[in-house]
């Protein structure tokens, strides 16, 4: 993540500061320039301009410091609200203190404590933030602070053909048999995987069950792609260590395994958007041993059946088809 000095990053905008912008804008500076001169950050000018401009007009400093001005004395009496209410703010800050969401408290109030005024979620949380809240921020930032797992050390996949040796024709999709290779794993508490292999001329997907989850298993599943679709030529695939015996694949299936970089999802963007098709059938978290293989076949068949504008309104399987019978015929 990227740091920023204190002082840049948390510099309150003021009227002088709204008057250099003003003049800015109508010079047509960027906001990074605009940034650099005025010493803060360049999302604080993009903030600036989103939230204190009227529609349809350009910046304007006199009224950007008014509505500062006003929000700023709104949010006061915001917080003000639950600080001079002392059985409020008991209550209020009992259940924070017990971790629970200023809209669930808000709307608990609202049902059961006729003897207090209802307070929103919004004007909570901005008790929180002011100088009223201190302690109950302390501690929500103590309770919810991410943990960082530790990092495990893993075996790494060797002697890989890496993405960058794909020739062009792979690139521009000549061909059909060069395909993507990715996994859709079950949820923490699931098991198996589900296998998407796509062909990137074609955009037909094949679709297997991973279960139990091994090399061998993996092996089998591209096994029985490889007879639904004996085109396959070529894979890409990420850097999973069920793919490290690579090269006994490469000879038992004829094909070509390439790499993509480490956290590079986008070099196999067509079977990453069909991960996210198949996702509106199986939800992210389930457990996919629960899903049969009849299942998984019918959604194979269904995601082939898809209408798609860069196949000029055909489906996957017409087009795999069409290749075929243009084969039988040479």
């Amino acid at each position: 993540m990227l740091q920023f000095s204190y002082e840049k990053n948390h510099k309150r905008l003021n009227e002088s500061d709204r008057n250099e912008i003003h003049k800015f804008v109508r010079k047509k500076w960027t906001q990074q320039d605009i940034a650099d001169r005025v010493g803060v950050t360049q999302g604080s000018i993009s903030q600036e301009l989103k939230t204190n401009t009227r529609k349809g007009r350009l910046y304007d400093a006199k009224y950007a410091q008014h509505k500062s001005r006003v929000n700023r004395k709104y949010k006061h009496t915001r917080s003000n609200t639950i600080a001079l209410n002392p059985e409020l703010k008991k209550t209020v800050e009992e259940y924070l203190l017990d971790d629970q969401s200023p809209e669930h408290i808000s709307q608990r109030i609202k049902k059961y404590r006729k003897d207090i005024p209802y307070v929103s979620g919004v004007t909570i949380r901005t008790y929180v933030k002011s100088v009223y809240g201190r302690r109950i921020e302390a501690h929500r930032n103590k309770v919810y602070k991410k943990r960082r797992a530790r990092r495990k050390i893993l075996q790494e996949i060797t002697d890989k053909r890496m993405i960058d040796k794909r020739p062009q024709y792979i690139k521009d999709r000549k061909r059909i048999g060069d395909s993507e290779g990715d996994f859709i794993v079950s949820g923490k508490s699931g098991t198996g995987y589900i296998f998407v292999c796509g062909d990137r001329r074609s955009r037909t997907p094949f679709l297997e069950k991973i279960l139990p989850v091994s090399i061998r298993t993996v092996e089998n599943g591209i096994g029985r792609i490889k007879k639904r679709f004996p085109e396959l030529k070529t894979l890409t695939f990420d850097n999973d260590l069920l793919f490290i015996h690579h090269k006994k694949l490469e000879q038992k299936f004829d094909t070509k395994i390439y790499f993509c970089h480490k956290h590079s999802p986008w070099e196999k963007g067509f079977v990453e958007n069909r991960n996210k098709i198949i996702r509106r059938y199986i939800p992210k978290g389930s457990d996919l041993s629960q899903y049969t293989k009849k299942f998984i076949q019918k959604l194979e068949e269904k995601l082939q059946r898809q209408i798609m504008e860069c196949l000029a309104y055909r489906t996957p399987k017409e087009m795999l088809e069409r290749h075929r019978r243009r084969k039988k015929k040479l």
